[in-house]
C-alpha cells in the first residue's frame, strides 16, 4: 500500500548524496517523478546555502532548502529567507571561546556562507576524516585570520557555530562544557564534530514549519537521514526513514529503514512506498 506524502525532506551527506558526493542517476529520475506528481522535494541539511552542491541547487523543481540544521529555510534561486532562527552574537562568542581551547577546525555561518579560521583551514585534512568532506570544506569555506574576531566585528546573530575536533576526548570535554551555555541546541552529523544552533532549532521543527506554511498535515511529511543531527527530523516527520548506513540512534527513532546512500536508498523507498 502506498503512503500519502506531499513533502519529502532529505539530508544530503550520507543520505541523498553517495560517497562521491553526487546524486545517482536513478535517484535523479525518481525525484523528478515525485516533483511531477506535485510532491515538494527539499534538502534538509547542516550545510549553509552556499555549501549546497551545484547539482542540488540546479535540480529542476527543487525550490527551497532547510539549511544549517533548520536555522534557515531558504529560497534556492534568489537566496531569499523564508524563515530564520539564529544564535545570538554573544552566545556565538561564548561557544567559540570554548572551541578555541581545543585543536579544532572552528567555523561559523552567516547568511548562508561558511567561515573558518585560516590556520586551521590550511590543515582541513587533519580534521575531516573523509577526503570527500575535506574537499567540500575547501571548496565552500572562506578562511579568515581570526574567527573569534570575525564574530566580534560582525556583531550579528549567526546561523550555526561548528567545531570539528582532531581528538575525540577533546570533543567530549567541549560538549560537556557547552551544557553550561543557555539557549542552544547541540548536535553533530560527524563522529568528531559539534554543531551548535539556537534553542529550538532542529531539522524536524523546520520541516514542520514548512509544512504548516503550505497547509500540509504533518503526517504527510517524509524525512530521510543518517546522522545524529537528523534524529529530530525522523522523530517529528510523519514518515521517518533511516538509511542503512545511519547511526544506531537514528535507526532507533525511524519508522522505516531503507538501503544505504550508495544503494540509492532514498530513491528505493520513494519508488516503492510513495510513487
Amino acid at each position: 500500500m502506498k503512503i500519502k506524502c506531499r513533502i519529502i525532506g532529505f539530508d544530503l551527506d550520507g543520505t541523498l548524496l553517495n560517497s562521491e558526493k553526487h546524486i545517482a542517476e536513478h535517484t535523479r529520475e525518481v525525484l523528478t517523478r515525485a516533483i511531477e506528481q506535485g510532491i515538494w522535494i527539499l534538502p534538509v541539511t547542516g550545510r549553509p546555502l552556499g555549501g549546497l552542491p551545484k547539482e542540488v541547487v540546479e535540480f529542476p523543481g527543487v525550490q527551497y532548502a532547510i539549511t544549517a540544521n533548520g536555522a534557515r529555510i531558504m529560497e534556492i534561486q534568489t537566496g531569499g529567507c523564508l524563515y530564520e532562527r539564529l544564535v545570538p552574537v554573544k552566545t556565538a562568542e561564548q561557544i567559540m571561546e570554548i572551541f578555541s581551547d581545543y585543536d579544532a577546525l572552528r567555523e561559523v555561518y552567516y547568511g548562508g556562507k561558511g567561515y573558518a579560521e585560516a590556520e586551521e583551514f590550511s590543515r582541513v585534512g587533519e580534521y575531516m576524516r573523509s577526503p570527500q568532506m575535506a574537499a567540500y570544506v575547501r571548496a565552500t569555506r572562506t578562511p579568515v585570520p581570526d574567527i573569534l574576531q570575525l564574530i566580534r566585528e560582525k556583531g550579528q546573530d549567526t546561523d550555526k557555530v561548528q567545531g570539528v575536533f582532531k581528538i575525540d576526548e577533546e570533543r567530549t570535554e567541549a560538549r560537556k562544557r557547552l551544557e553550561a551555555v543557555e539557549g542552544i541546541e547541540v548536535t553533530g552529523a560527524l563522529s568528531n564534530n559539534i554543531e551548535v544552533n539556537a534553542a529550538g532549532v532542529d531539522k524536524g521543527n523546520a520541516i514542520l514549519w514548512f509544512a504548516d506554511h503550505l497547509g500540509i498535515p504533518h503526517e504527510e511529511v517524509a524525512g530521510f537521514g543518517d546522522g545524529n543531527n537528523d534524529i529530530q527530523l525522523l522523530k517529528k516527520a510523519g514518515i521517518g526513514v533511516a538509511m542503512a548506513n545511519a547511526t544506531d540512534q537514528v535507526k532507533a527513532v525511524s519508522d522505516y529503514i531503507t538501503g544505504t546512500n550508495d544503494e540509492d536508498g532514498v530513491a528505493t523507498f520513494i519508488e516503492k512506498y510513495i510513487l
